[in-house]
C-alpha cells in the first residue's frame, strides 16, 4: 500500500520518445529524477516506422508507467524524405550535415508532436513536458533550437486552462545543450542498452541501420569519440 502511495505522490511527465538514441537517453532521465513517466510515441507515416518498436521495447525496459502511440499521416503533405518519395542523404560529412536545413526535416513536426503531448499533460494534470531534441550535434532542424522551445512554453502557457489557471507548463529539453558522445555517456551512466535502440533514417526491412545516412552519422560519431563500439546492427559496408 505505501508503494502506490509513493508513486501516487510522483509528478507526472509526459516523455516524447522516438525510440532513438536522444529520446530513449531522455526517458531515462526522466525516471532517475524520478517522474511518473508517460511516454508518448508518433507513427506518423515515417519510411522507418521500425523505430516504433524500438520505442515500446524502450518504454518497457526503463518501466515508464504508460506508453501511447498516436497514429497521424503526415505523408498526405509529404515534403520531407522521411514521408515522401524523396532519397534519405548519404555519406555527407559533418560540415554538410550542419550545414542548412535537410530533405529529412519534416515540417512542423515538432510542433505537431508537442501539441499532442501538451494535450495529455493537460489530461494527466502534468506541468511538465520533455523532449529529447538538441542544437549542438544536430541536422539544421530549426524546431531543435532553444528559440523554438522558449516559444512553444511561451505559446502553451497562453493557450491551456492549466496555464490561464496559474499552473504554470514546462517544456523541459535537458539535452539540448550536449553533444552527442555526452548524451550517449550520460545515458551509459543511466543503464541504457542502446542496442535496443533505432537511429536510422533509412533501415533495412529486418531493422538493420544503414551506418551513412545523417542520423546514422552522428550517432557513430558519438560513440567513436567515446572510444566504444555501438552495439546497434549495420548493414555490412560493401
Amino acid at each position: 500500500m505505501r508503494d502506490r502511495e509513493n508513486v501516487a505522490k510522483k509528478p507526472r511527465a509526459v516523455v516524447l520518445l522516438s525510440g532513438g538514441l536522444d529520446s530513449s537517453t531522455l526517458l531515462a532521465l526522466v525516471k532517475s529524477r524520478d517522474f511518473e513517466a508517460y511516454a508518448l510515441s508518433f507513427r506518423y507515416g515515417q519510411r522507418h516506422d521500425i523505430e516504433i518498436g524500438a520505442a515500446r521495447r524502450i518504454a518497457a525496459v526503463l518501466g515508464a508507467t504508460h506508453h501511447t502511440i498516436v497514429d497521424i499521416d503526415l505523408r498526405r503533405f509529404g515534403g520531407s524524405a522521411l514521408t515522401d518519395a524523396i532519397p534519405v542523404p548519404k555519406g555527407r560529412g559533418a560540415d554538410e550535415i550542419s550545414s542548412g536545413i535537410p530533405v529529412t526535416y519534416v515540417p512542423a513536426r515538432n510542433t505537431i508532436f508537442l501539441s499532442f503531448a501538451l494535450a495529455w499533460a493537460e489530461v494527466l494534470g502534468s506541468t511538465d513536458i520533455f523532449i529529447g531534441v538538441n542544437a549542438l550535434d544536430y541536422s539544421g532542424y530549426p524546431d531543435c533550437r532553444p528559440e523554438y522551445i522558449e516559444a512553444f512554453e511561451q505559446m502553451a502557457n497562453l493557450a491551456t486552462k492549466a496555464g490561464v489557471e496559474g499552473r504554470r507548463l514546462t517544456i523541459h529539453a535537458p539535452l539540448i545543450r550536449l553533444r552527442k558522445a555526452e548524451i550517449i555517456a550520460k545515458g551509459l551512466e543511466l543503464g541504457i542498452d542502446y542496442s535496443l535502440t533505432s537511429t536510422c533514417y533509412d533501415p533495412s526491412v529486418d531493422g538493420k541501420a544503414c551506418g551513412t545516412c545523417d542520423a546514422c552519422c552522428l550517432r557513430l560519431k558519438g560513440f567513436r569519440e567515446l572510444g566504444i563500439p555501438d552495439p546497434a546492427g549495420y548493414l555490412p559496408k560493401d
